[in-house]
């Protein structure tokens, strides 16, 4: 007899569309290429001898092979050599160019009429901020809708560099973002002595949150706030004010439909020009990624319930839904499987 559980699919959802985080930014020097996987398609990311990076579909539109897999001295190491600003197919040394077009096909007497001025590889529209490269996903290609945010946190020396961790989770990135709509969590998975209260607001492609609450410390409570936000589904932020101020960075990026890349990058103001370690300051981050760990076996083993039996405790589930599901190209009903 086969089990409710087997007969449901995990995640009826599709993959939002968004900015999302496919490196930092001093993992790709200028020439360097590699192969990534995201939105459930084999990408190659490079950066030109001039410093830009780029996102682009990674089979050569000529005989297939993988721009992002080098061969002779770069084979295993990275992808396709790059020249002044294109990258070069390691099987017949065909150039694309940042566009996605072919420039240089080296042994042919003409290049082929369906390149001449034709762009033959996708490729994705670029930012570079907050020490991130951003790739804008879209199944069907809609130009970008909004835009990245900056953070001074994480564009000024005034701050540490950042304090980087990193998971594969087998989720789905709705998931994730609707612990923000759910304080009684906090209590049974994080032991919390209460369940937090926030502020919510959603605007748009954006939502924002507030907390005010005082932290105690073993020399009485301290004044404290958590500022919460997201640009979409990929970048969210968090600004931890009392203690010891922390900004964290959390990047949530599709790798396919049930699958993701989470980056979560913390920053610290430097006091008196020096970085501080050890104390209040790395409990904090301790706190944050332990929280993290205690989630990901709940989210790689629960299910979606398109309609959850609620009560008066459970926090505005229904309305983060609605938000969410702003970043879904196609219809999609989040009552129904």
């Amino acid at each position: 007899m086969t089990t409710e559980t087997n007969t449901i699919k995990r995640y009826p959802m599709p993959m939002p569309f968004g900015w999302f985080a496919v490196s930092y930014s001093d993992e790709l020097a200028p020439s360097e290429s590699r192969a990534v996987h995201y939105f459930s398609q084999e990408l190659v990311l490079f950066r030109t001898e001039a410093g830009k990076a780029v996102l682009m579909e990674a089979y050569c539109p000529h005989l297939g092979a993988h721009l992002g897999h080098g061969i002779h001295e770069r084979s295993g190491t990275g992808g396709g050599r790059i020249e002044g600003n294109n990258i070069v197919c390691p099987f017949h040394s065909w150039k694309f160019s940042p566009e996605g077009e072919c420039v240089e096909v080296p042994y042919a007497k003409n290049m082929p009429p369906k390149v001449v001025g034709q762009k033959c590889l996708k490729t994705f529209p670029i930012r570079e901020t907050n020490q991130v490269i951003w790739a804008w996903y879209h199944p069907d290609g809609v130009a970008p809708l909004w835009e990245v945010i900056s953070h001074e946190e994480a564009n000024s020396d005034d701050w540490s560099p950042q304090d980087r961790y990193e998971w594969i989770i087998h989720t789905h990135p709705q998931e994730m973002a609707e612990n923000a709509a759910d304080p009684a969590h906090f209590k049974y998975v994080h032991g919390t002595a209460s369940f937090p209260e926030w502020e919510t607001t959603y605007d748009g492609y954006f939502v924002r949150g507030l907390q005010v609450a005082n932290m105690p410390t073993p020399r009485g409570e301290v004044k404290g706030s958590i500022h919460t936000g997201s640009a979409g589904p990929g970048q969210g932020y968090t600004k931890f004010e009392g203690i010891a101020d922390t900004f964290l960075l959390g990047l949530t990026t599709p790798i396919d439909e049930h699958k993701v890349q989470v980056r979560f990058a913390f920053i610290q103001p430097k006091i008196n020009g020096e970085v501080k370690k050890g104390g209040v300051n790395a409990a904090i981050i301790a706190n944050i990624v332990g929280q993290l760990e205690e989630d990901k076996p709940i989210w790689e083993n629960k299910i979606y319930r398109p309609l959850p039996i609620l009560c008066d405790g459970d926090g505005p589930i229904a309305k983060f839904r609605k938000w969410y599901s702003r970043f879904y190209a196609e219809d999609f009903d989040s009552r129904a499987m």
